[in-house]
């Protein structure tokens, strides 16, 4: 493979990627076949050095959602650190895909209750001392605040729980092009 169908395979894998940090990419590997030709040697050594370009996009990808989600922890940052990760193509995706998908479910079931118990108890509070509730108006209220106070802590526990599991995630995209990938590619 020459230096330019390397570094055109290498720039299309990293769409998705910001114009400056895919430029800033590109010219760090193009650094590396310049020092080598320096060392003379061939294009076609680096590139076979450097393994294939598209399963490094992959995983320079995945290194760019990481370092986005720990300067940024939004759902955006986390989604984009999570398509990276099944972007790198792992089979062990196929094994982790049933166990997310309804870890998934269950997060956004908890959002939708807390939401839920967050408009019950402002409707017991602002309703319940003009109705007769039981125990009179100020316990309507009490109760009212209970419920959205409860509500706040059950959605900041499941985000808790929702930042665990992606970094759980992003660890485990790591160990695997880190080591287990590596360690395979012997027996392949």
């Amino acid at each position: 493979m020459t230096r330019e169908e390397f570094l055109r395979q290498l720039r299309e894998g990293l769409s998705g990627l910001s114009g400056a940090t895919r430029d800033e990419i590109v010219a760090d590997y193009e650094s590396h076949f310049d020092a080598a030709a320096d060392a003379g040697r061939s294009e076609a050594e680096v590139a076979a050095a450097l393994g294939d370009p598209r399963q490094l996009a992959r995983e320079l990808k995945l290194e760019a959602g990481i370092r986005n989600w720990h300067e940024s922890r939004s759902p955006r940052t986390a989604w984009g650190a999570v398509l990276a990760f099944i972007g790198l193509g792992a089979i062990d995706i196929l094994i982790l895909l049933p166990l997310i998908f309804p870890v998934l479910g269950v997060v956004i079931g908890f959002y939708a209750a807390a939401i839920g118990l967050f408009i019950a108890g402002g409707g017991i509070m602002a309703i319940g001392p003009f109705t007769g509730f039981p125990g009179g108006g100020m316990t309507a209220v009490l109760v009212g605040l209970g419920c959205m106070a409860g509500a706040v802590a059950l959605a900041a526990l499941i985000s808790l729980f929702a930042v665990w599991l992606v970094n759980a995630l992003l660890r485990f995209g790591r160990l695997h092009y880190r080591v287990i990938k590596p360690a395979l590619d012997p027996l392949m």
